[in-house]
């Protein structure tokens, strides 16, 4: 009657063990954890990578929407990253056994120090540090990348970030793909039609802060001899110096482009039932700025 009742107890311990539902396979654990921001709300953004004792990525993935995540591994010792926009990065050491649950439970991110700002004044974009590319699907199969090779900007940075403005020109004929042919064919009339539309010009009017460092650029984009709104999702990477010791600002941005919105339908090809280029292209520009004068 004792084992029978040592029995029970032991079975219910089980099904009350953490692992009870979860199915690890041999020389397996369970490796968990909880993100919350500093007033205990779950960030359901962030982001984890778990490596092992020599910096191999294991694992890596994003919290469920109460901002935990749970992942199974060998048996071992691993170094858990958790990162999330606008805050500090969080790192600790983990060592799961057999069977076994190694919880780091809460774990609570920092609101990170946004990086200091450009000085009020006009700053040049730089073209040997900066690129301006671009990525289109061909044909509805692979993917097309490109950049244009000659391009030129200045940023207005005003007392107040947001007061600030944007002008940058882009010379059309400076396409390249590392296809001659086919950058021929882009700088024609059935694309670009460089000799009418010589150039690509973009004029910003709102800069708004989106939290940390992520900013959105809105502004007037021409091309084609059309012009639309577009908003670049700006990513500001902060303050160096250069060679020289000259100051040096960077940010990375990114926006998406439809080509009917300019004009660019290429009916010449549609017509012969060729879909050259899909309806959007992926705009990448990796931006250095450098203090005038």
């Amino acid at each position: 009657m004792i084992g029978r009742w040592l029995g029970s107890r032991t079975n219910r311990t089980q099904r009350s063990s953490p692992l009870a539902a979860v199915r690890t396979p041999p020389s397996a654990g369970v490796l968990s954890c909880r993100v919350l921001d500093p007033v205990n709300e779950p960030v359901v953004h962030a982001e984890f990578a778990v490596t092992d004792v020599a910096g191999r990525k294991v694992v890596v993935g994003g919290m469920d929407p109460f901002g935990s995540f749970m992942t199974t591994v060998p048996a071992g010792e691993y170094r858990l990253a958790v990162s999330a926009e606008g805050y500090t990065p969080y790192r600790a050491t983990a060592v799961v056994g057999e069977n076994a649950l190694a919880s780091l439970g809460d774990v609570t991110l920092q609101v990170a120090r946004p990086p200091e700002l450009p000085s009020p004044g006009d700053w040049e974009i730089e073209p040997t540090h900066s690129s301006i590319a671009f990525t289109a699907r061909h044909i509805g199969l692979a993917r097309i990348h490109g950049r244009f090779n000659s391009f030129a900007g200045v940023i207005r940075i005003a007392d107040q970030m947001e007061h600030s403005a944007m002008h940058v020109v882009i010379d059309a004929a400076s396409i390249d793909t590392n296809v001659r042919m086919r950058d021929d064919h882009l700088r024609s009339d059935d694309f670009l039609d460089v000799q009418r539309f010589p150039t690509l010009e973009f004029y910003s009017d709102r800069f708004v802060h989106k939290g940390g460092n992520r900013w959105a650029i809105t502004g007037a984009l021409s091309l084609h001899g059309v012009t639309r709104t577009v908003t670049l999702d700006t990513e500001y990477l902060g303050l160096g110096n250069g060679m020289e010791g000259e100051v040096r600002a960077a940010c990375r941005a990114t926006t998406e482009l439809r080509r009917d919105d300019f004009t660019v339908s290429w009916q010449t090809m549609l017509a012969r039932g060729i879909a050259v280029v899909g309806p959007s292209i992926r705009i990448d520009l990796d931006v250095q700025v450098v203090r005038k004068g």
